[in-house]
C-alpha cells in the first residue's frame, strides 16, 4: 500500500500544475487585447515634434487632428505629469496614452484620460527611472472611435 500513495500524490501534483497552467493561459488570452490592443489606423510619426517645447499636433489621414501635450515641459521622471489630448474633426469615446521605452523595455505604463469636454481629454502619468542618463520614449495616444482604435505616436526624451 505504501507504494500506491506516492503515485497518488504525484498524480495530484500533476493535475494541480496543469490547472494552474491552464489558468495562466486563460488569463493571458483574456487580457491580450488590453496589453496589445488591435489598432485599426495609425497616424504618421512627426519627427519635427518636440514635446519638451510644447504641444504637438498630428494630422490623421482621415482629416482629423490630434494635439498632445505633457507638462511640465521638461518631462521629469518619477514626478506627476499632466497629459492633455485635444481632438478636432474626429469623434472619440475614450482616450488612453501608452508610454513605450525606445530601445529598452520599460513595462506596461498606460494612462486613461478623462473627458473634460467633447474634444478635450486630460489625465496624469508618472514615468519610471531608467539606468541611462537620457531615455527615448514614444507616447502612443490611443483614440477609441466607432470605426476602431486609432494610434497616434509622439516621441520625446527624458533626462536623469
Amino acid at each position: 500500500m505504501k507504494n500506491f500513495e506516492p503515485k497518488k500524490t504525484n498524480i495530484l501534483w500533476t493535475i494541480v500544475a496543469f490547472l494552474v497552467l491552464a489558468f495562466f493561459f486563460a488569463a493571458a488570452y483574456k487580457f491580450k487585447d488590453i496589453l496589445n490592443p488591435v489598432v485599426s489606423a495609425t497616424a504618421v510619426l512627426d519627427d519635427a515634434c518636440d514635446l519638451r517645447k510644447g504641444a504637438c499636433t498630428s494630422t490623421l489621414s482621415s482629416g482629423g487632428t490630434i494635439t498632445f501635450s505633457i507638462s511640465p515641459n521638461n518631462i521629469p521622471i518619477l514626478r506627476p505629469l499632466k497629459l492633455e489630448v485635444k481632438v478636432d474633426g474626429i469623434e472619440v469615446s475614450k482616450t488612453e496614452v501608452d508610454f513605450i521605452g525606445i530601445g529598452m523595455e520599460m513595462g506596461y505604463n498606460r494612462s486613461k484620460l478623462e473627458s473634460k469636454a467633447k474634444t478635450l481629454f486630460a489625465g496624469s502619468a508618472i514615468l519610471p527611472v531608467c539606468i541611462h542618463t537620457k531615455m527615448d520614449w514614444e507616447a502612443r495616444v490611443l483614440l477609441h472611435t466607432d470605426d476602431g482604435l486609432i494610434m497616434v505616436p509622439f516621441r520625446f526624451f527624458t533626462l536623469k
